[in-house]
């Protein structure tokens, strides 16, 4: 939950004041419009990641000896994976060059070191 709303509300700061300092320095922005600081210096949708972890806390407690507690969770995955790369396409198109910078800074999209 705390990697959702972190991130949720790092992202508010910044379009609200986006020289507010992340984790206690000032933010890395990327063509003055997107944020490279903080939990999206990690991961371009780390917001999802949480979505993640979040579900997945809910099935682990069931155990290993059934696939049904784990529905909810590889059905979210497949939504934000599929959702993600959505977001990207759009973000290429918006954002042109400042996007391919920002994806060289940021080369994770949801799980650092894997995805």
């Amino acid at each position: 939950y705390s990697v959702f709303r972190g991130a949720n509300k790092q992202k508010h700061v910044f379009k609200k004041d986006p020289k507010a300092p992340i984790w206690g320095s000032p933010p890395k922005v990327i063509g003055g419009k997107l944020l490279a600081s903080g939990y999206w210096g990690i991961a371009r949708h780390c917001n999802y990641l949480g979505d993640l972890l979040l579900a997945s806390s809910f099935s682990l407690p069931c155990g290993i000896s059934s696939v049904v507690p784990y529905f909810y969770p590889i059905y979210l995955l497949i939504l934000l994976i599929w959702r993600e790369r959505r977001d990207e396409a759009r973000c290429a198109e918006k954002y042109k060059d400042v996007w391919a910078e920002y994806r060289k800074l940021v080369p994770y999209r949801i799980l650092p070191y894997v995805y």
